[in-house]
């Protein structure tokens, strides 16, 4: 599933270390993230859900729960 989708590396994870937050977008539109210690394990969302996600982060609340 994730061996030929382009992963990018969030810019907040730096430049050194094996802790890094990666993300993907899939041929259907899903958002995939997934952490490199563990790139097997990998969490998809939509894009909407995601963008949701990002804004309660950055706004400094509680991420929003699914229904």
């Amino acid at each position: 599933m994730t061996a030929s989708l382009e992963w990018q590396k969030s810019s907040f994870s730096g430049a050194n270390g094996p802790n890094c937050v990666e993300l993907a977008a899939a041929v259907n539109g899903t958002v995939l993230l997934r952490e490199s210690e563990a790139p097997a394990v990998v969490l998809s969302t939509t894009p909407a859900r995601f963008a949701a996600f990002l804004d309660a982060i950055k706004a400094g609340g509680s991420a929003p729960t699914a229904p």
